[in-house]
């Protein structure tokens, strides 16, 4: 389901800042519910640390450059596809596979590089954070078997819950 997107963190880099501003309102919307959606699962995952935004091939990018837990998450939207955007990942990486498997009929696949969203199409949120989740942790996680890979993903979400309840009682 798509959430109204509310910033939580403004766009300190002024070359992304740039790209997003160059979107049509319409999209540039969508992109920013999945910017925030990456923003978000990565303070809610024990161990992906801050998140650097910075553009990869001209499209908004997003990296784990301290822990170094994961791979590259990018988003974008072309002229030449402007019926759908897109969440892209590093192809060697076997991400979209892992997905593919996981959530075969939640996603539609542009490859083995991204998940794609059309224009209307209500997102699964939820499945969505623990997409980004095994990207965000893939250097962790790359050598598992594909279900090990996702247990480890919800405990690591579980873990960071936890002590987030737990600074919040304090």
């Amino acid at each position: 389901m798509m959430k109204k997107y509310c910033p939580s963190k403004k766009i300190s880099n002024p070359e992304v800042a740039a790209v997003f501003a160059s979107y049509p309102r319409k999209i540039k919307a969508k992109l920013m519910f999945l910017r925030q959606l990456i923003l978000d699962t990565a303070a809610a995952t024990e161990g992906v640390g801050v998140i650097e935004e910075t553009l990869k091939w001209g499209e908004p990018s997003y990296l784990t450059p301290k822990t170094k837990s994961g791979s590259t998450i990018r988003v974008d939207w072309k002229k030449t596809q402007e019926e759908h955007y897109a969440m892209y990942f590093k192809c060697t990486a076997n991400l979209v596979d892992a997905f593919r498997e996981r959530y075969p009929r939640e996603f539609k696949y542009g490859g083995n590089r991204s998940i794609l969203f059309y224009m209307d199409d209500e997102i699964p949120v939820e499945e969505l954070k623990n997409c980004i989740s095994l990207a965000l942790t893939y250097h962790l996680n790359k050598k598992l078997e594909t279900a090990a890979r996702w247990t480890m993903v919800e405990k690591l979400r579980q873990k960071q819950n936890r002590r987030t309840a737990e600074k919040s009682l304090a």
